[in-house]
């Protein structure tokens, strides 16, 4: 079993903090078949009625009617993602399946990526308070790992740091406006930074779990320590860093990560804790401002979310970054002031436009477009509504008569 720190270059669910078993090399992604079953699947979860302690500090409800992610779509590069749970139905694309190719990346054997996908997500549900922060989101399934912990032992496959890699650029070249990485390797791998690159180019904003091994002595994770990626950290209900949470310059700034509930394979929902958590709920913010500000950047909205950030005691020296995520000032703050800035990030040279770039702004500029219409016009038919409801019949009570009638 590899261990961090060693020549070789496992992926780790930041969550569970697993080491990977011997890498999965897939030479390409095939046209979807029939997924074999999990060898060994999730146990089944029931609903939870309870409102989560994020929820309760983020409100959703008082975002919403000013932007749900809707038109945005955010990659989960993780374990799969179950379109079947009845909270994300509806919000789960075709993906693609690097571990098992030939799948469309909505089976989860572990369970990590489909929670990591309601955190950022999950619709309303009957019966339960939990719901995702960007619910209008569309999730871009994208599975390179089974991991999980049997019976207290890590087990599970994972791929090639190279085919991670290639997982990153396809979730680019399929229209990602966010990425969410959940996953750490405790090495720089040349493909893996060229691929992260590779999606900052394109004005993709990448987010990333800073990892859990702070007792292990704050190995560099990656992709979080890439410039241009928002790194992210853990903090308890109390609002204290989480003692697992890596503390470090590659810290932008830290979310929800203990005692978060989640969806699970299936149906129901679950508890869990780990940078892997903290991460989506930043990738839902981000989605919440891309749709909200479609004329920003993915730098831009990088800054935004670090810059709106509430201050934490310690700050970056206690692996607090920033401080702590507020989607709701990052929604409705105009502007962030001289702030703290996320790590320098790449941009192409003005004379070197990039056509999937330009198309890309295209789609988001047609899609609020098609928002401002449809608000429009809804506020059209519901003026008249009023009109036919309220001030006619007021009238007739009068004797008034349009004019020309009897």
């Amino acid at each position: 079993m590899s261990r961090p720190g060693s020549r070789q270059a496992p992926i780790i669910l930041a969550a569970a903090l697993l080491a990977a078993l011997p890498a999965v090399t897939v030479s390409s992604v095939t046209p979807a078949r029939a997924a074999p079953a999990c060898a060994s699947p999730p146990a089944p979860a029931r609903p939870v009625a309870a409102l989560p302690w994020p929820q309760r500090r983020y409100a959703p409800e008082r975002i919403a009617p000013l932007t749900t992610g809707t038109g945005v779509t955010v990659a989960v590069i993780d374990s799969g993602v179950d379109r079947r749970h009845p909270q994300l139905r509806g919000r789960v694309l075709d993906g693609a399946d690097f571990l098992d190719p030939g799948g469309d990346g909505t089976r989860d054997c572990a369970g990590h990526g489909t929670g990591v996908a309601s955190i950022i997500a999950a619709g309303e549900g009957a019966g339960v308070a939990f719901r995702g922060l960007a619910p209008g989101a569309r999730i871009l399934p994208v599975r390179v790992s089974e991991q999980q912990v049997v019976e207290g032992r890590e087990s599970g496959r994972t791929v090639s740091a190279a085919d991670f890699a290639r997982a990153v650029r396809w979730a680019v070249d399929h229209d990602a406006d966010v990425l969410n990485l959940s996953v750490v390797l405790y090495a720089d791998n040349p493909a893996v930074r060229d691929a992260i690159d590779y999606a900052v180019r394109r004005d993709v904003l990448v987010v990333a779990a800073a990892g859990n091994l702070h007792d292990g002595g704050d190995p560099l994770p990656y992709p979080a320590a890439y410039d241009g990626v928002l790194g992210v950290g853990a903090v308890t209900p109390a609002g204290a860093r989480a003692q697992f949470s890596q503390v470090g310059t590659y810290v932008d700034l830290v979310a929800p990560g203990s005692d978060v509930l989640m969806a699970a394979p299936g149906q129901g929902h679950q508890r869990a804790e780990g940078t892997s958590y903290a991460a989506p709920f930043v990738a839902g913010t981000a989605a919440l401002l891309r749709q909200y500000r479609p004329e920003l950047s993915a730098a831009e909205v990088a800054r935004r979310i670090v810059g709106t950030a509430d201050p934490a005691p310690g700050g970056r020296r206690s692996g607090y970054g920033a401080g702590v995520l507020n989607p709701y000032r990052a929604v409705v703050e105009t502007g962030t002031g001289p702030g703290p800035a996320v790590r320098s990030t790449l941009a192409l040279p003005a004379e070197r436009a990039d056509p999937v770039l330009l198309a890309r702004q295209h789609r988001r500029a047609a899609t609020r477009d098609r928002a401002l219409l449809v608000a429009t016009v809804t506020g059209g038919v519901l003026t008249v509504v009023v009109l036919l409801a309220v001030v006619l019949p007021r009238g007739v009570r009068r004797r008034w008569h349009p004019a020309g009638s009897a």
